[in-house]
């Protein structure tokens, strides 16, 4: 049994309404009633909010992921600057001038270095991770055999 309603609708509203119905060669009062069930049904809510919680999740990972490639990068840079400043010596000044030139000339090799390793794709977390879990691996196995 249905329940007859009368309401009106803007112009352009019942435009589309007619023109959707007839594309689909559907009657507009199912039309309607598809969309009035779709829109009030609260399993459509639930399912946007599954969706949202779902990306929401998937950010949270790949930023904790750049939070860690941060610290590591910026810890990486910590340890060689530390490192460059205890163990390079400074100059007298009649050495200044030639160690500026070969300091330009090493650093365009090195920005002609990173720019060809990053063309290459392949980035500093990656090659480390590629390093350390081998290494694991491989310690794994030898504690394994010597269990045996």
């Amino acid at each position: 049994m249905r329940t007859k309603h009368t309401f009106r609708l803007p112009p352009d509203l019942a435009g589309q309404l007619a023109d959707y119905a007839g594309r689909k060669r559907v009657a507009q009062a199912l039309v309607v009633e598809t969309a009035l069930s779709s829109y009030l049904s609260p399993d459509n809510s639930e399912r946007m909010e599954a969706a949202l919680g779902r990306r929401l999740d998937r950010l949270t990972r790949q930023i904790e992921r750049l939070e860690r490639h941060l610290t590591i990068s910026n810890e990486a840079l910590a340890l060689f600057v530390r490192f460059w400043l205890t163990v390079t010596p400074p100059l007298p000044d009649t050495a200044q001038p030639a160690a500026r030139a070969k300091g330009r000339e090493r650093y365009e090799g090195f920005v002609e270095a990173l720019g060809r390793r990053l063309a290459k794709g392949q980035s500093l977390a990656q090659e480390i991770s590629q390093d350390v879990i081998p290494a694991d691996r491989e310690s794994d196995r030898k504690d394994s055999s010597s269990l045996a």
